[in-house]
C-alpha cells in the first residue's frame, strides 16, 4: 500500500464522466459565462480605478470584491474548459492543490471582504462625522490586506495538512479539486484527525464573520428605520451587500449540505451544478447587482458604454 502511494502524481476528476454526449454544448455555454463573468468584473474594476471620484473606500472594496471574483474563477474556469474537450479528466498532484489553494482562498476572502463592507457601511451610517477618519487610507489598506491575506494563509494551511497525507486512490468524484475530498483518499483515516481540527477552526472563524456581518446589518436596519435619510442610504449602499452576501451563503451552503446528505441516486448532472453555483452565480451577479444599483458606478459605466462626456 506505501508503495502505490508513493506513486500517486496526478488525480482522475470523474464529475464529468458521464456528460460527453453534451461536452461541446457544454464547454461553448461555458465559455459564454466566463466571458461575462470577465467582461463584467472587469468593466466594474476599471470604472472604479479610472474614475477618481470612487476612490471612496466602499467603492475600493467593490473594486476588491470584484478582484477576488476574478482569482476565484481563474482557478476553476480554465482547467474545466480544458476537460470539457478532453477524452480523460486529469490533474496533476500538485495542480490539484494549487486549484484546492485558489478555490478555497476566494470562497474565505469572499467573506472577509463582506464583512469589512459591513464594517464599512456600519461607520458610513452610524459614525458619519467620524468616517473618513476611521476609514482612512491606512485603516483602508489593512482590511483589504486582511481581507486577502489571511484567508489565503488559513488556505494555505488546510492545504499543507492534506498534503501530508498518504493517499490511496486517484479518483475524485467532483470536477475539481476540493480538500476534504483529498482528505477522504486517505489511507489511514486516524491521520486526518489534525487536519480535521483545522477544518473546524477554520469554520467557526468564518462562522464569526458571518455572524458579526448579520449582527451589524441588524443594528443598521434597526438604526435607519426612525430616519428617513438613513433608509434612503440603506437602501442604496447596503442592500447590495446584503444581496451578494445571501447568494453567496446559499450557494456554498446549498453545496455543502448536498455533498453531506445528498442522495448517490441524484444524477450526476444535479450534483455538478449543486458543486459549482458559487464558482458562477456570484460572480456573476454580483457585478450587476453593484452596476445597477450603486448610482455613481451605474453613471460612469452608461458613459463609458455610450462615449459620453461629462
Amino acid at each position: 500500500m506505501m508503495d502505490n502511494v508513493s506513486q500517486i502524481t496526478m488525480f482522475f476528476l470523474t464529475g464529468l464522466n458521464e456528460t460527453n454526449n453534451h461536452r461541446f454544448t457544454l464547454f461553448f455555454l461555458t465559455l459564454l459565462c466566463y466571458c461575462v463573468i470577465l467582461l463584467l468584473n472587469i468593466s466594474v474594476i476599471v470604472t472604479i480605478i479610472m474614475d477618481k471620484n470612487l476612490h471612496e473606500p466602499m467603492y475600493i472594496l467593490i473594486c476588491t470584491f470584484c478582484m477576488n471574483s476574478l482569482y476565484g474563477i481563474t482557478g476553476f474556469y480554465p482547467k474545466f474548459l480544458w476537460d470539457l474537450l478532453s477524452p480523460v479528466h486529469v490533474i496533476s498532484y500538485s495542480g490539484c492543490f494549487v486549484q484546492v489553494q485558489v478555490i478555497a482562498s476566494f470562497a474565505f476572502s469572499e467573506v472577509s471582504i463582506l464583512a469589512v463592507m459591513a464594517y464599512d457601511r456600519y461607520v458610513a451610517i452610524c459614525r458619519p462625522l467620524e468616517y473618513h477618519s476611521v476609514m482612512s487610507k491606512q485603516r483602508l489598506i489593512t482590511l483589504v490586506c486582511f481581507s486577502w491575506m489571511t484567508p489565503f494563509c488559513i488556505a494555505g494551511i488546510n492545504v499543507f495538512l492534506t498534503s501530508r497525507l498518504k493517499l490511496c486512490s486517484q479518483h475524485i468524484a467532483k470536477l475539481y479539486c476540493m480538500n476534504w475530498m483529498i482528505a477522504n483518499l486517505a489511507c489511514f483515516p486516524a491521520e486526518t484527525a489534525v487536519s480535521s481540527i483545522v477544518v473546524y477552526i477554520t469554520i467557526v472563524f468564518y462562522l464569526f464573520h458571518v455572524i458579526f456581518i448579520v449582527l451589524s446589518y441588524m443594528y443598521l436596519i434597526k438604526t435607519c428605520a426612525n430616519s428617513v435619510e438613513n433608509r434612503a442610504k440603506f437602501m442604496q449602499t447596503c442592500v447590495p451587500h446584503l444581496t451578494s452576501l445571501l447568494i453567496f451563503l446559499f450557494n456554498v451552503l446549498a453545496d455543502v449540505m448536498f455533498m453531506r446528505f445528498g442522495s448517490k441516486d441524484f444524477p450526476q448532472a444535479l450534483k455538478n451544478f449543486v458543486a459549482i453555483e458559487y464558482l458562477v452565480i456570484p460572480p456573476l451577479i454580483n457585478p450587476l447587482i453593484y452596476g445597477f444599483k450603486l448610482t455613481k458606478i451605474r453613471n460612469e459605466i452608461l458613459v463609458v458604454l455610450t462615449f459620453k462626456t461629462k
